[in-house]
Formats: C-alpha cells, sequence, structure tokens
C-alpha cells in the first residue's frame, strides 16, 4: 500500500506539477461573462446604460433590411451618416441642457437664426464666408447665454424663458432675412462643402478608425490603471481588450463601408469629433463634473458653493452654440435659409434624439454619445421609411412610440436608482 502511494507521487512528479487553472477573469471568455455579470447587476440597479436604445437600432436596422435589401447598402449608410449631423448637432447641445434637468425650446430658432445671420452676411452683403461662419456661430453663443444668464439670475423655469426665445429669435431670423425670405448659399464655397466633401482615399477612413480604436483602449486602460493604483475595483485587462476589440469591429467595418460608396463624409468627421471632445470635457474635466453636480441636485449644489450661475450660463452658452452649427449643417444640406429654416419637427426631433439615446430626464444622467445613438434611431427610421415608400404619418407614429418607451424606461430606471439608494 505505502510503495503504490509512493509509486502514484512518483508518477506525478515525473508528469510535472499540475498547471494553475485559468482565472475566469482572465481569459477572454471569463471577461466577456464577467462584462455581461455586470452589465445584469446595472440594469437591475435601475443604469441601462446604451443597452436599450442599441437593442432598438438593431431591430430597426434589421426590419428594414428585410424590407429592402438596400436599406444596408453603403450609398444608404454614406447618407444616412450625413444626414444625422445637423440634428445630431443640435441633439449634442440638448443633451447638456438635460443633464440639469432643464429643456431648451429655442434651439430650433437660434439654428434658424444662425443661418440667416450667414447667409445675409455673405450673399447679400459679400461678407467673407470664414468670417460670416464664425458669426453665424457666435449669433447663437449670444443667445445661449442671454437665456442661460437670465434663467440663472431670475431662477424662471427655463420652459418658459427659452419658449419666450424661440419666438423672439424666429422672429430676428425673419427680420434678418427680409422680403425675400430665401437666400441661395454659394454651391461651391465652404459652408456647401460641410456635407458635399468626401475624403475618397481609403486610407483616410481607416485612418480614423485606428485613431478611434486606440483613443478607447488608452482611455479604458488609463481609468483601469488609475482604479487599480488606488485600491478601486477596476476592468482587468482582458476586459479592456474585448471592448477595443468590440470598438475596432464597428469603426473599421463603418470605414470598409464608408469607402465602398465616396469614403468618409467631412460632415461625419466633423460631428465625431465634436461629439467625443464635448464627452472628455463633460466626463474629464472639472466643469462636467459641475454639470453633473447641479443636475444631481441645484441645492446641493449651492451649498458645496458651487457657481451655479456660471454653470448653468456655460451649458445654455453651449446649447446655443451646437444649435447655430447644427443650423449651419442643415442649411449646408440645402444650399439655401428660408423663412422655414428651424422650424418643423427639427425641435422636437433633436429633444427626442437626446432622450432615446439615454439622456435622462431628471438630469445628472447622459452623455454626448446618447445624441448619437438616438439620432441614429431617428434617421433610421425615417431613411427606411422613404425606401420602403411608407407613409410620413406611420413614421411619426413610430417615433412617437419609441420615444414613449424610451421616457418610460428612463422613469423606471430613476425609480430602480431610488429603491437602491443612488438617485
Amino acid at each position: 500500500m505505502h510503495k503504490a502511494a509512493e509509486g502514484a507521487r512518483a508518477e506525478s512528479s515525473a508528469a510535472g506539477p499540475h498547471p494553475p487553472e485559468p482565472h475566469p477573469r482572465r481569459t477572454v471568455a471569463g471577461a466577456v461573462r464577467a462584462g455581461l455579470a455586470l452589465l445584469r447587476r446595472k440594469v437591475s440597479a435601475g443604469e441601462p446604460g446604451s443597452l436599450p436604445v442599441i437593442c432598438v437600432l438593431a431591430v430597426v436596422w434589421i426590419t428594414f433590411q428585410s424590407l429592402n435589401e438596400n436599406f444596408l447598402s453603403p450609398r444608404n449608410l454614406s447618407n444616412l451618416s450625413v444626414d444625422i449631423v445637423g440634428t445630431g448637432m443640435i441633439a449634442v447641445g440638448i443633451v447638456f441642457v438635460l443633464l440639469l434637468g432643464e429643456l431648451d425650446l429655442s434651439v430650433g430658432s437660434i439654428s434658424g437664426l444662425a443661418a440667416a445671420a450667414f447667409a445675409v452676411l455673405n450673399v447679400n452683403n459679400g461678407v467673407p464666408e470664414w468670417l460670416a461662419l464664425v458669426i453665424g456661430v457666435l449669433t447663437g453663443t449670444v443667445a445661449g447665454v442671454v437665456q442661460g444668464y437670465s434663467i440663472a439670475r431670475t431662477r424662471v423655469p427655463a420652459f418658459v424663458v427659452t419658449l419666450a426665445g424661440l419666438l423672439t429669435w424666429n422672429g430676428l431670423m425673419l427680420a434678418v432675412l427680409g422680403d425675400s425670405g430665401t437666400v441661395n448659399l454659394d454651391e461651391d464655397g465652404l459652408v456647401a462643402d460641410l456635407t458635399n466633401y468626401y475624403f475618397t482615399q481609403d486610407a483616410v477612413a481607416y485612418s480614423l478608425a485606428a485613431v478611434a480604436t486606440a483613443a478607447v483602449f488608452l482611455a479604458a486602460d488609463r481609468d483601469r490603471r488609475r482604479r487599480r493604483a488606488v485600491g478601486m475595483p477596476h476592468r482587468p485587462l482582458r476586459a479592456v481588450a474585448v471592448r477595443t476589440g468590440g470598438t475596432a469591429v464597428i469603426a473599421f467595418g463603418t470605414a470598409y463601408l464608408l469607402n465602398r460608396f465616396q469614403g468618409l463624409p467631412l460632415a461625419l468627421l466633423i460631428f465625431l469629433v465634436l461629439v467625443a471632445g464635448l464627452d472628455v470635457l463633460l466626463r474629464r474635466t472639472h466643469y462636467g463634473r459641475q454639470v453633473y453636480a447641479v443636475g444631481g441636485s441645484i441645492e446641493a449644489a449651492r451649498r458645496a458653493s458651487l457657481d451655479v450661475t456660471r454653470v448653468q450660463t456655460a451649458v445654455f452658452a453651449v446649447s446655443g452654440t451646437m444649435a447655430a452649427i447644427g443650423g449651419l449643417f442643415l442649411a449646408s444640406r440645402i444650399t439655401s435659409v428660408s423663412q422655414t429654416s428651424g422650424s418643423g419637427v427639427l425641435l422636437i426631433n433633436a429633444i427626442a434624439a437626446a432622450v432615446i439615446g439615454g439622456t435622462s430626464l431628471f438630469g445628472g444622467r447622459g452623455t454626448t454619445w446618447s445624441a448619437v445613438l438616438g439620432m441614429l434611431v431617428i434617421q433610421s427610421i425615417a431613411s427606411g421609411m422613404a425606401i420602403t415608400d411608407t407613409p410620413p404619418a406611420v413614421q411619426f407614429v413610430i417615433t412617437g412610440g419609441v420615444l414613449f418607451a424610451a421616457v418610460v424606461i428612463d422613469a423606471l430606471s430613476r425609480r430602480s436608482q431610488e429603491a437602491h439608494g443612488r438617485a
């Protein structure tokens, strides 16, 4: 018996030590499982993030692709990437306002006023295009500052102040345009190129995809190292790699599809750069933390000695500026400015995009990327309806249903956060 045991030990020694079982979080599969478990915990705690809107977008794309095989064609996706920019810019500004728990109803009128100011200065008065463009953008900034300061100092609800702004800025736009009512832009000019210029070299789109992938990895890895250094919970390196891999698939897949048509649109490039820059401003700077703090509780922010007036004024200045930029892109798309600029469903679509994308109506939760996702959903529905010859009435019904579902999810998430003591 003793000899048999010794023989077994000798055989085990000859075979070498048993390799340690891999830790489930040290493998790619383990990282994916851990990520899914974390996602489930966040959803149950009322923090679904971008999951609902991604699921809605997937359903929309699958449905319209099954109805018309041209929906996901390179041509349609390229047009879609340009169509989301104008209203998407305005929606990004709305995100800042919603983070405070407020609403800006004047962004449509501001976008029309900025475009009218540019057109009249450049076309009718011969002001250089670049200077007229700067003045147009600053017009939106000034309008936003006036509204934000008025709201902060008088404490009149933003709904009322911006409703008055909607009427005022629209009246100024009509006055600026004058009796003609319509100004046609130079089709070969700078503003027209904003939505009509494409980088036809394949390397441009692929280079942007590589830069985006590297930026996601570096940002996630830097956050991981900082958390680990102070003993806070952090993602393992393999989880960061999986997240980066997902980004790479999306980025390079998009680049491939765009290159199969006309290349990378200049409008999309500008849009993504602005969204990424404003995302860094919100999540990585002292100003951004102040915005979230004021949105979480304005009274608590005042008691913490935050300059609430400055924060609110700055937020509405950002909203006005982005509305002006969006108005110029919308004018570029049709190379004209008229008395209907900034009207119609523009305001509704901009607000809906921010809310559908996951920005909370209660303030304190949301990112600039929320506007991108929400705008993709809205414009995908519009594009799908167009290529399937569906009546516009159905588009409004579907978009309204998606918006209602987003608001319900937001309310339920808020209630769940309160139950978990996180609201």
